[in-house]
């Protein structure tokens, strides 16, 4: 059976960024980016508002923070107001007219938007909106938002925001700028993180508080699930346009693996809750060992709660190049295999003759968990037993992870015992659904679709990653 060849490029989404009323907003939005970068590897820009001279700056391109941002592109970025955004595409190709934020100029003025989420109903309306003769300069869901804006007429441009956000569907965190002020969106079922902290007396929005920390500013609060803010110099006003839902549907995964593990998200520091997915692994998939061996980094958290739940001890048998980006992907075999080992160095000294317990946050396709396992082997250890802290992937996600299709997913197309022998380790254990939602507590309020196919939002049809093209 065949599958792709990488399950890396699956794991990435958006980051978001925003300051309001600072001189180094522009500064701090690189920063900001900076420590999101694990979000999104593909673009980056940022989008500057002068407010003394009314005048706005953009630049964005391809390629990593510290490459797109080089030179005296920060200095050229004037104002004391910014936005900022890094890309992995989940809808629309991976190319610079894609790169965010957006910025138009229209009857209200201007407005620049950044986006980190999936919208199930952007192709509807997009060709409803073509049909009314908008012009799209992107394959982008994002800039289907854009258009709704523009082409409200009733009420005023807040109005016209609200009119927007009322019709998409889906899953959206967002940062937007205009004349009027810095403006923070959530959907209502809070799929994606936003949150809200203040520096300097200076408002800052971000997808993760590890980019509050990194600037300095303090960590206010999340913004809820449907909430719409506007900050500007009258302070912070909160408008809810889809009305307040009871019941969110955060995307669990988030804690698995996209956020930082020294982001709080949902209320809960990441660390803390991947370490008690590893405790909980640990007493459902309990097996006699020498080692556990974390996969960096994803997976470290997750071991050490695996390691201090069934007293085996935890060893690096894994060492991480940071200076390897997560698309590291070459069309021939022998490159692919030399990439792994660019990627992660394994140890022989630490892990020969031992029975190994390798805990990793997910297996997605597979392939990239069939070439380490077979490299542990070859490193010559005497067991290995793969512990997953999370449940098999068996639902496609239409809310921004980029694994929609079924046939993808091993778990789809293999049994258990199948995966075991196409991986080829001695035993495979999944978290289950239940540990998982006990291990991140409050049940109620995540999204776990891509474990269940309990999706909080219906899809009506298929959504591909390359429909708006």
């Amino acid at each position: 059976m065949q599958f792709c060849e990488s399950l890396d490029f699956v794991k990435e989404h958006c980051g978001v960024f925003g300051v309001w009323g600072h001189r180094d907003a522009v500064y701090f939005n690189f920063l900001g980016l900076y420590a999101l970068q694990h979000r999104g590897q593909e673009s980056a820009g940022i989008v500057s508002f002068d407010r003394e001279s009314q005048t706005t700056r953009i630049h964005k391109d391809m390629g990593l923070v510290p490459d797109v941002f080089k030179g005296d592109v920060l200095s050229y970025l004037k104002g004391d107001v910014a936005i900022g955004h890094v890309r992995y595409s989940t809808t629309g190709s991976s190319i610079i007219k894609n790169a965010q934020p957006l910025l138009v100029n229209y009857r209200d003025g201007f407005l620049a938007i950044g986006h980190n989420g999936n919208l199930i109903n952007s192709k509807e309306l997009r060709d409803e909106l073509e049909e009314q003769g908008a012009i799209f300069q992107t394959t982008t869901d994002s800039e289907v938002i854009v258009h709704l804006i523009a082409h409200t007429r009733e009420g005023d441009w807040l109005e016209h925001m609200f009119s927007a956000l009322r019709r998409v569907q889906g899953a959206y965190s967002l940062v937007m700028l205009n004349q009027y002020g810095l403006m923070g969106a959530r959907d209502p079922n809070g799929f994606r993180p936003l949150v809200l902290g203040k520096l300097d007396g200076a408002y800052v929005l971000s997808s993760e508080t590890c980019a509050l920390d990194l600037i300095g500013a303090e960590y206010l609060r999340e913004i809820e699930p449907g909430e719409f803010v506007l900050i500007n110099d009258e302070g912070i006003k909160s408008f809810y346009p889809n009305g307040r839902k009871e019941e969110s549907s955060c995307c669990i995964f988030e804690h698995i693996y996209f956020a930082r593990p020294d982001s709080i998200l949902f209320g809960k520091l990441v660390h803390k809750v991947r370490e008690e997915l590893g405790r909980q692994l640990a007493r459902e998939n309990p097996v006699e060992a020498d080692m556990v061996m974390p996969v960096p980094d994803s997976g470290l958290s997750s071991a050490i709660g695996y390691s201090q739940q069934s007293g085996i001890p935890l060893e690096w048998g894994f060492i991480r190049n940071h200076y390897v980006g997560r698309t590291f992907i070459q069309p021939h075999q022998r490159y692919r295999e030399l990439g792994v080992r660019v990627k992660l160095n394994i140890m022989p000294e630490v892990i020969r003759g031992k029975r190994v317990i390798v805990v990793d946050d997910s297996i997605v396709r597979g392939t990239t968990s069939k070439r380490r396992v077979k490299a542990i082997r070859e490193a010559g250890a005497k067991e290995v037993h793969l512990r997953i802290s999370c449940p098999p992937h068996k639902w496609p996600c239409f809310y921004g992870i980029d694994f929609p299709s079924k046939e993808e997913l091993i778990a789809n197309n293999m049994s258990h015992k199948e995966i075991e022998s196409y991986l080829g380790v001695d035993s495979l254990g999944y978290l289950s659904i239940e540990g998982m939602l006990k291990a991140v507590g409050n049940h109620s309020c995540y999204c776990t679709a891509c474990f269940s196919g309990n999706y909080p939002l219906e899809v009506r049809r298929e959504i591909r990653k390359l429909d708006l093209e």
